[in-house]
């Protein structure tokens, strides 16, 4: 396969859980096939954005690869990292109102998890190919702080490091009076949320031809 694009994302194991949000989406990223969504009326609208990068939680965003590297020197990078990073976890996961769409987010002191996310930006930094003028200036319409700019410069990414937020996207953005209809719908389709929630290990990601992701390896965390 060839892949367009990487990234490190972390890709619930095998479970209910994993199996239940992968249904919401419709994309199992970790078979790397669709899958029936549940019978909720819109469902197939509002996960249309998200979809394509299956569920997951984004530690180190996209990136195309830099013209001298390759995707096995990217694997080892990888593992070398996994095998020096040690588990995080934090108290659990809530569904939470992001702006105007709904995500699983950390409850209770995520800075663990967020040091995950920030050793795979700088550790795979040599890996991530410039950003293109065309690039930076979709990243740009989205008014960000000097700060963020910063970070697209130095990282390509915005919201990375300190601007860094643990997410599982579940919808596109929302009309907000449907905002509360749809994290009921949430609530009825994946009613276990992991308490704790423990981030234990990693998934190299790549783009498809079909613009759909799917994981690649996954790496225990074992530092």
């Amino acid at each position: 396969m060839v892949y367009s694009r990487f990234a490190i994302f972390y890709v619930p194991p095998e479970g209910p859980f994993a199996t239940l949000g992968h249904a919401w989406l419709g994309w199992d990223s970790a078979a790397g096939c669709s899958v029936q969504q549940p019978n909720v009326s819109g469902i197939e609208k509002v996960t249309r954005s998200p979809r394509k990068y299956g569920f997951h939680g984004t530690l180190k965003p996209p990136f195309r690869l830099a013209n001298a590297q390759t995707m096995g020197e990217l694997k080892i990078a990888v593992s070398k990292l996994a095998q020096a990073c040690a588990p995080a976890q934090c108290d659990g996961l809530t569904i939470t109102a992001l702006g105007r769409f709904l995500a699983l987010t950390p409850v209770g002191n995520a800075e663990a998890v967020s040091r995950v996310a920030s050793t795979c930006v700088v550790t795979l930094d040599r890996f991530r190919a410039p950003l293109t003028a065309d690039e930076l200036a979709k990243r740009r319409r989205a008014r960000l702080s000097a700060r963020q700019e910063e970070l697209l410069e130095r990282w390509g990414y915005p919201y990375v490091m300190e601007a860094f937020r643990f997410h599982m996207t579940l919808t596109g953005r929302l009309p907000v009076d449907d905002i509360p209809y749809w994290t009921r719908a949430i609530q009825s389709q994946i009613p276990a949320l992991p308490e704790p929630f423990v981030l234990d290990e990693v998934a190299l990601v790549g783009e498809r031809p079909d613009g759909l992701f799917e994981v690649i390896e996954r790496y225990p965390l074992n530092g």
